[in-house]
């Protein structure tokens, strides 16, 4: 039996994503690359091109929570810390600091993307089958 990772891999290697430009044009430098696995989730965040994308990851930090992330990153108590700082999203600087933190710590460990899935993720990939909700940042 595949373990979890390697069935995430091949999922997110076989999937079309969706991504939306930021306005920003140094911000893959910053944070990477985000990607939503439908046409609807990244809509979202704003207009998504209108074609999608295939990408290839091989070593990805995956979740399914952001806090689950954020402690494989930093450790528990930093985890806290930093997702309280965030805990009011409306300030779009905190948030986006925040991203650039994973991207800098994930990027330093090795990792060439982030995965963060909803808790019901862990199910479907047991089962073989990608979920249904996946965001994905890739590091360029």
């Amino acid at each position: 039996m595949q373990n979890l990772k390697q069935v995430l891999v091949q999922k997110i290697n076989k999937t079309n994503w969706w991504h939306v430009p930021p306005t920003d044009p140094k911000a893959y430098k910053k944070r990477g690359k985000f990607l939503a696995s439908t046409y609807d989730e990244a809509n979202f965040y704003g207009k998504p091109n209108l074609l999608s994308e295939k990408v290839i990851v091989v070593n990805p930090l995956f979740g399914f929570s952001e806090m689950s992330i954020l402690k494989k990153l930093f450790g528990s108590e930093k985890a806290k810390w930093l997702l309280k700082k965030t805990e009011n999203l409306e300030n779009y600087k905190v948030r986006i600091g925040l991203d650039a933190k994973i991207y800098h710590r994930a990027k330093r460990l090795g990792y060439d993307s982030v995965v963060l899935m909803t808790k019901k993720g862990r199910e479907y990939l047991k089962k073989g089958l990608k979920p249904r909700s996946i965001e994905l940042n890739i590091f360029l």
